[in-house]
């Protein structure tokens, strides 16, 4: 029996950035349908969702999908509609969404940037949350886990994307100890350099060496000079959904090679 046997599982962000490898919400997504779990996976773009949701049958999972912008509260209202009325209950809610584009320096930063990475990367979540949390709450528990990144506690030039993902550490310490007495668990997987299509690809539209690029990120990670890929978030994910889990709250784990293990 798998892991997630009997569980509902939303992903939000469950289709990726066209590229050679496997994004983190795709790669999630997969990991929970074969452990059990029926999926409902949610993108902006639905085409995406359905090309996840082609895997997720490939390997013999239940799922369907739906399409959200999660900046709209009617959105995310919505896509907890559609999980409760297609499977009776949300039982884990697992946010990927975030985004950096156009982000820069203090001195150099614009309104618009800053407003739509927080918009994402933060308000999102929290619309999300605000709907998933009276169907935990009445069905007597839940899991939550939000993807943040080592960003948050480490040294980076993206100041908008940095300062969303540390809001996010907070906001989820928060979801966690208010919810606590619900049955409710909140978490936060903080991802380090990761070789997904999401971190790659813009950098080589950009016009950067892909080769070149790869090898600079693998040789920023401590724990055998080498990004992590999609699975290994995919893999804490699954734990920190799991039962195996069910003492477990508030708790930010980096999944990075040992990036964050340098502060101090």
């Amino acid at each position: 029996m798998g892991r997630l046997q009997g569980k509902v599982a939303i992903v939000v962000g469950a289709g990726q950035t066209p590229g050679a490898t496997i994004g983190n919400g795709r790669a999630t997504a997969l990991r929970f349908a074969e452990e059990g779990a029926r999926v409902l996976l949610v993108d902006r773009r639905l085409e995406s969702a359905e090309e996840t949701l082609a895997m997720v049958a490939e390997r013999g999972g239940e799922g369907s999908v739906q399409a959200a912008d999660v900046t709209r509260e009617a959105d995310c209202k919505a896509l907890i509609d559609a999980c409760v009325e297609r499977y009776g209950r949300v039982d884990i809610l697992h946010n990927n969404v975030g985004i950096g584009t156009g982000d820069r320096g203090a001195a150099s930063m614009t309104e618009d940037v800053w407003d739509r990475i927080f918009a994402t990367n933060l308000k999102g979540v929290m619309l999300v949350c605000k709907h998933a949390l009276p169907v935990m709450r009445e069905q007597g528990g839940g899991a939550i886990t939000n993807i943040s990144s080592v960003a948050a506690v480490c040294a980076v030039g993206l100041v908008a994307y940095k300062s969303s993902k540390a809001a996010l550490n907070a906001y989820t310490h928060a979801l966690a100890t208010g919810n606590a007495r619900y049955g409710i668990r909140a978490n936060v997987i903080m991802p380090g350099l990761m070789n997904t299509p999401m971190a790659i690809e813009g950098n080589v539209a950009a016009g950067r060496d892909r080769d070149e690029l790869i090898r600079q990120r693998d040789a920023m990670v401590p724990l055998g000079g080498r990004m992590g890929d999609a699975w290994d978030v995919a893999n804490a994910a699954l734990f920190l959904a799991s039962d195996e889990a069910r003492f477990i709250t508030g708790v930010c784990l980096p999944v990075d090679g040992g990036q964050a293990a340098r502060i101090g």
